[in-house]
């Protein structure tokens, strides 16, 4: 669809950056996460860039990391500097996770220089780094030329197909790759004993709520040999963009908890302990993330942050409220409807 491209490209067109201190990361903080099947304390790191290539060009409808970002040229400097402001609060964790709006291989974002240097100096500090890219990016001469600093680190590379679905996440998403490249990346990273990533976005514009389950669960079941790990992100609403325009006019409510218990629960069963499932709710339990009611959202997100943690089904079951009425209402409802209902009940 054209015209998300262009309505998502239009809603940056007056978008105005913070003036940030472009020597300091956005953000930098502790979280838990998997080594070896161990759960162990990982450090996170938000790089400053000047933004995504592709949110540059129009973007996807759903995404506002673009309001993190430059939007200017980023010295080697800067950017280096970054990541030693970021680690003055590193404590020694060996897990590490690169985060920074766009493509960590993107060279226009994250220089070789500067990519290099800061991969050598975590090599004798970590046992595994995890970084994003779209597939774009991903080729053989700069895997291995990754793999040649890393020599004995585990690497992870994350990769947000959010659909298997061609049509989806290129009429209504507006992602701008197809999934032949996705897997012709992940096929590269498995054949170079790289971790794949992939991210799964729950209910992209336009789906209602039982298409949004259908589609996350189709897409696992498709990806389920490409991938080592699923992480579910479920849409919620970010500032200056498509899915906030809709939202705005009534016209899209994110997921419910509830759909996203759902679909890991489907989700498991496909992949069994083959490759792990992930769910980060950014902004759950609000009216701008997923949520059920006031009342049931912090026990849902609790055992669903639990769950990806120790792959335990069991944690998924007997979550229940009384909300659930309103949520099974609307799967039935827009059936006969043109797409997802909006919050009706407060």
């Amino acid at each position: 669809m054209k015209e998300i491209a262009e309505l998502s490209k239009n809603l940056k067109k007056d978008f105005k950056p913070r003036n940030p201190d472009l020597s300091k990361p956005v953000k930098c903080w502790t979280e838990k996460d998997i080594i070896n099947k161990k759960i162990v304390d990982t450090f996170v790191i938000i790089l400053r860039t000047r933004g995504c290539s592709w949110a540059l060009k129009s973007g996807c409808s759903m995404c506002g990391y673009f309001n993190d970002s430059a939007w200017t040229k980023i010295s080697d400097e800067e950017l280096y500097s970054q990541y030693q402001n970021a680690m003055e609060k590193y404590k020694g964790q060996r897990f590490i996770k690169f985060f920074n709006s766009g493509s960590f291989l993107d060279d226009s974002e994250v220089s070789k220089k500067v990519r290099d240097k800061i991969l050598l100096d975590l090599k004798d500090k970590v046992e595994k780094i995890s970084f994003e890219s779209r597939p774009d990016y991903i080729n053989k001469n700069i895997i291995d030329k990754t793999k040649k600093i890393l020599i004995d680190q585990k690497i992870e590379i994350g990769i947000g197909l959010e659909t298997a679905d061609d049509s989806i996440r290129n009429k209504i998403i507006n992602k701008g790759f197809t999934y032949k490249e996705y897997k012709k990346a992940a096929d590269l990273l498995k054949k170079n004993n790289i971790n794949v990533k992939t991210y799964v976005l729950i209910k992209p514009l336009f789906l209602t709520e039982k298409e949004a389950i259908d589609d996350a669960v189709n897409t696992v079941n498709k990806i389920k040999d490409d991938t080592d790990l699923v992480s579910f992100n479920p849409c919620n609403v970010q500032r200056n963009t498509v899915v906030e325009y809709f939202w705005k006019r009534n016209k899209y409510r994110p997921p419910w908890l509830f759909s996203i218990v759902e679909i890991l629960k489907e989700s498991k069963k496909i992949v069994n302990n083959n490759i792990r499932l992930k769910c980060d709710i950014a902004g759950g339990g609000n009216i701008r993330g997923a949520h059920n009611c006031k009342k049931c959202d912090k026990k849902f997100m609790d055992s669903i942050s639990e769950f990806s943690l120790k792959q335990d089904a069991n944690l998924l079951k007997n979550l229940d409220c009384s909300c659930k009425e309103r949520w099974l209402d609307q799967l039935d409802i827009e059936n006969l409807g043109f797409g997802s209902l909006v919050d009706m009940y407060g």
